[in-house]
């Protein structure tokens, strides 16, 4: 039946009075005074709350009263009668869901009869069993009422004040959003974004192609496009966190940062420090990140860089001559882009935070100029706000917490994972063509069988080596990293030209060895004085002095050698018109090893053994070293590391012997006995800063590192975080060792480190074997979710990642049903249907984007809830807590409390409240939590916190605790004269301090 047949017969009884009965006739006005929230329609109708004139029988009456007078009149029954009984208690249960919708009658009327006609039927329950009739009269029905209901809405006095009052609020937010794209907004002269536009053309073409090494033998290119060459890696955050600790829930709801995908990292902070080897991918990184910003055709994953404006900066290129680093109007010209903004072109994108600063290599520049290098980052940090902020540097170059204060997120990139070596190998095949295609698949069987060969392919440089002698040989590959090394300066200084019938293209001809002893010459002139790059004179000017000493090479003007060895040895390159740089570092490293053991320079190599930049120069010296040589080296920097004070230093110096020794080609089994047994002085570890240096040295650590028995707890902890850093297959018999330790932190490591594996084998031999027993497991792919539930594993302990699909989630916590649960989720509207399954959940941490929107009506309110940690703060508050009389802890540290919901707090019975100190100042006047005895205050980012008001607001406090930021043990942001006099604002009979332990020794004898 119509809605208009409906009305027609409907309004000739005068129905409109009954349905106006389902409504409260009197409400205040536009809700501007006093404290009262917006007037729900739950607060509305007249079967519910205070104003209650009917009940639920009286609505069913009316519902009954509707049906007769709409089905009376000429025609055909608009359904059968035998089902007027089902069709009045649905149509009864329909109206009744007007009390249960979260909306006000503003939002109502602006949604339409129709659409809220929808969204009753869906707040009600569906029709059981009817005709499709009944439904269809039912559906018009609902409509009907619901044009009526509305019309009253429209006619109530509050309305039209409260429709004004939302509207002159939404033009508000209108005029602020506009104006914010106004300042974002180019000069109306065109002159900005023109320039822009030829700019970003000018990235995408100088970024848009990459080297991929040894492609280039035959008829191919040396360059290849970008988005085929390019391989996204894993990036991962600082791994000393703690695990989650029960007792500890109430202090601080800690976690392991999980992996995510390097281009996507400055999705999450907008300041990035990322750390990684020499060949990792970072520069690839900078290159794939410009170009995505660059171009409208970039992957949609990378769309949140669309409208950004890029800046490379390359330090090496800015600070080869020791000039100052350049303010921002020069980015371009020292840069090397030749084209010309226009006057303050670079400031405006800045201001309007539209830029994309990409600082590559720290650990490019010498030590003593990367201290004013921050400072320099640091005056572009305070004065323009808004952008995204990525700098790279090799893992060692500066100190952990180099940029920390100026909020920046440490990330390094991951070594390639088994699966990633697999995509790259596959892509370099693809790239070079049918004849490298009978190549492809002996290759990856070698790297998944012969270990020396895995070993060597752990970053995209050594794989792309690897692929090109691979196929140059013929499917031959010569042994370690030194051989690796030569073969391919053999094959890019005297085969490649000669292979391609290249002729004589500069008029002379010279064989490998006179190329390597001249440009060895420039590597060891760029590592002794800290540089990657140096002026084109400069370097003709060190091949022309080396030329006499060069028989083969003396004959030849100095000119012409100096321009073969440019172009045509494949190891050097010109960034700009007048400097000479090396392809790839790692070449110079290695070059610059072999130039000082040719000239018998040890005592350079251990000057310089604490200097990071000469990290792989010293390994490689004792790989090209002969055995007296090397023996010499190894011993010399034992010595250096006895003699050292600093305990970092001689871990570094000995956990450096230990990686030179298994370069070395020879060395007398004395020598390897003394750099062992040194070695497994400092094993285990102390710290997880030195475990992590210790994993450097690779899988040779793992035959020094101890059994589970006769180990400390923290001991073992700290061998089993050396053994989940070293990422190779060999690691997991050695892990599966501890997976029934009694220790919690322990087992805790064990599951962190599935990540850094392959997920199948790893969750086999350790996940699966792991004791359970309040370990929290953390999942953060998809793969690994697959794992557990393939294996029937049910956590009581779970943390979910970004990286898993809602729908996995949900399938995950119906299978586990946790206790506990710590879910982050990345999409601002995420689909938490899965919490409504859970019947066992006593602690829940829920982090949203800060725009997210979530409910707490998704949660069952039958689970046992002890512990609740949130971020942003729910849709409807917190009243609904009440419905869980268990509830103990609830942290709202991570998300500003609304000055409102403090009267929402007010009605929540829970033992111990977690809040920052600045949010108390916010709370009005005559709230009072007096349930709280416990309070964790953080009080991080309050110079002065003033807690005056903390004895009004919990009378009942027993013990406060306070806290400088999460983790709990990280020294509190507080003068010392502040934190005085906080300890004397406290001072109340029967309250205990802690926290105390990490202020100033004054103010502990204060406490």
């Amino acid at each position: 039946m119509e809605p208009a047949l409906i009305g027609t017969r409907l309004a000739s009884a005068a129905i409109g009075p009954l349905l106006k009965k389902l409504l409260v006739s009197d409400a205040p006005g536009a809700g501007l005074t006093g404290t009262a929230p917006k007037v729900r329609l739950s607060g509305l109708v007249s079967f519910r709350g205070e104003k209650r004139t009917l009940t639920e029988k009286d609505v069913r009456r009316l519902a009954t009263t509707l049906v007769e007078r709409s089905g009376s009149g000429p025609g055909e029954p608009p359904f059968p009668a035998d089902e007027t009984g089902a069709v009045t208690d649905t149509l009864a249960a329909t109206l009744l869901a007007l009390g249960d919708l979260d909306m006000d009658d503003v939002q109502a009327v602006r949604m339409g009869h129709q659409d809220l006609a929808r969204r009753l039927r869906a707040a009600a329950p569906a029709p059981d069993g009817l005709s499709t009739d009944s439904v269809l009269y039912l559906e018009s029905m609902t409509e009907w009422a619901c044009l009526h209901i509305l019309e009253f809405f429209t006619q109530r006095p509050t309305f039209v004040a409260r429709g004004l009052v939302e509207q002159t609020r939404g033009q508000a937010e209108l005029i602020a959003k506009m104006d914010e794209v106004i300042r974002r907004t180019p000069r109306p002269d065109g002159r900005d974004a023109e320039f822009e536009r030829r700019y970003l053309e000018h990235l995408a073409r100088k970024h848009g192609r990459l080297t991929i090494y040894g492609i280039d033998l035959h008829e191919t290119p040396d360059r290849w496009p970008l988005d085929m060459a390019y391989l996204s890696l894993e990036a991962t955050g600082r791994e000393d966190a703690h695990p989650f600790d029960e007792e500890a829930a109430h202090v601080a709801w800690q976690r392991d940062p999980a992996a995510l995908r390097a281009d996507l990292a400055l999705t999450r902070h907008d300041r990035i420090l990322l750390r990684g080897l020499a060949g990792s991918g970072k520069t690839t990184l900078v290159q794939w990140l410009t170009v995505s910003a660059a171009t409208d055709h970039h992957a949609e994953d990378m769309a949140y860089l669309r409208d950004r404006i890029p800046f490379v900066l390359p330090l090496r290129t800015l600070t080869r001559h020791g000039e100052r680093l350049p303010s921002p109007d020069l980015f371009l010209t020292a840069a090397g882009c030749p084209l010309t903004p226009p006057d303050g072109w670079a400031d405006r994108v800045l201001a309007a935070g539209r830029g994309l600063v990409l600082v590559d290599g720290i650990d490019e520049i010498p030590e003593g100029e990367r201290a004013r290098a921050r400072d320099w980052l640091r005056g572009l940090l305070d004065t323009y706000d808004g952008n995204r902020w990525l700098v790279t540097s090799r893992p060692t170059a500066v100190r952990d917490d180099w940029l920390a204060g100026d909020g920046f997120t440490e990330l390094t990139l991951s070594p390639m994972a088994r699966t990633e070596v697999t995509t790259f190998v596959r892509r370099w095949h693809r790239a070079a063509g049918p004849e490298a295609a009978p190549f492809e698949q002996p290759l990856l069987d070698a790297l998944r069988t012969t270990e020396h060969v895995a070993q060597l392919a752990t970053n995209p440089l050594m794989c792309g080596l690897i692929c090109a002698l691979h196929r140059d040989r013929r499917g031959y590959l010569p042994r370690g990293r030194k051989a690796l090394y030569e073969a391919a300066l053999s094959m890019l200084l005297a085969r490649r030209d000669r292979e391609r019938d290249m002729g004589t293209p500069y008029g002379i001809t010279l064989d490998e060895a006179p190329q390597i002893q001249l440009i060895q010459r420039l590597a060891y002139w760029l590592t002794r004085n800290g540089r990657t790059q140096m002026d084109r004179d400069h370097a003709k000017a060190i091949v022309t002095e080396a030329l006499p000493a060069v028989q083969e090479a003396a004959a030849h003007p100095p000119g012409t050698v100096f321009t073969h060895l440019l172009h045509r040895s494949g190891l050097l390159r010109e960034p700009t018109a007048d400097t000479v740089e090396f392809v790839h570092r790692t070449f110079q490293d290695y070059l610059a090893a072999k130039a000082l053991v040719d000239s018998w320079d040890i005592g350079v190599l251990v000057e310089h053994a604490t200097d990071d930049q000469w990290e792989d120069v010293i390994r490689m010296a004792v790989g090209h070293a002969r055995p007296r040589e090397c023996a010499e080296i190894l011993r010399e920097l034992l010595t250096a590391a006895a003699g050292s004070q600093d305990r970092r230093a001689q871990l570094r110096l000995v956990t450096l012997a230990a990686t030179a020794l298994d370069h070395a080609t020879e060395v007398a089994p004395e020598v390897r006995d003394e750099v062992l047994a040194r070695a497994a002085e400092v094993i285990p570890p102390r710290t997880p800063d030195e475990a992590r240096e210790l994993a450097a040295v690779g899988r040779l650590v793992l035959d020094l590192l101890p059994d589970p028995e006769g180990l400390t707890e923290e001991a073992a902890r700290m061998v089993v975080t050396t053994a989940t850093h070293i990422s190779v297959d060999a690691s997991i018999p050695y892990l599966a060792k501890f997976t029934g330790h009694p220790a919690l932190n322990v087992r805790a490591q064990l599951v962190w480190g599935w990540h850094r594996f392959d997920a199948t084998p790893y969750a086999e031999a350790i996940i699966a074997r792991v004791d359970p027993t309040e370990l929290r497991f953390i999942v953060g792919t998809e793969e690994q979710t697959r794992e557990l539930l393939r294996l029937g594993i049910r956590p009581d302990h779970l943390e979910i990642g970004p990286g898993v699909s809602d729908e996995t989630v949900a399938t995950l916590l119906d299978w586990s049903d946790p206790r506990s649960l710590d879910l982050v989720r990345a999409s601002s509207e995420p689909d938490l249907r899965g919490l409504g399954t859970l019947g066992r959940l006593e602690t829940l941490s829920l982090e949203l984007p800060p725009d997210g929107a979530w409910k707490l009506a998704a949660l069952s309110p039958s689970v046992p809830l002890r512990g609740l940690h949130f971020s942003p703060w729910p849709e409807e508050g917190v009243r609904g807590l009440a419905l869980y009389p268990g509830l103990q802890n609830l942290a709202v540290w991570e998300t500003p409390v609304p000055t409102d919901a403090w009267h929402e707090l007010a009605e929540v019975a829970c033992e111990c409240l977690m809040v920052k100190s600045t949010d108390l100042d916010d709370c009005p006047d005559g709230i009072v939590l007096s349930h709280v005895g416990e309070l964790v205050l953080d009080v991080m980012g309050s110079p002065t916190p003033s807690l005056r008001w903390v004895a009004e607001i919990f009378p009942s406090l027993r013990r406060i605790t306070l806290v400088g930021g999460s983790p709990l043990h990280d020294p509190l942001d507080v003068s010392p004269a502040a934190a005085l006099t906080l300890l004397e604002q406290l001072q109340a009979p029967g309250l205990t301090l802690t926290g105390a332990e990490h202020l100033p020794a004054q103010v502990r004898i204060a406490t």
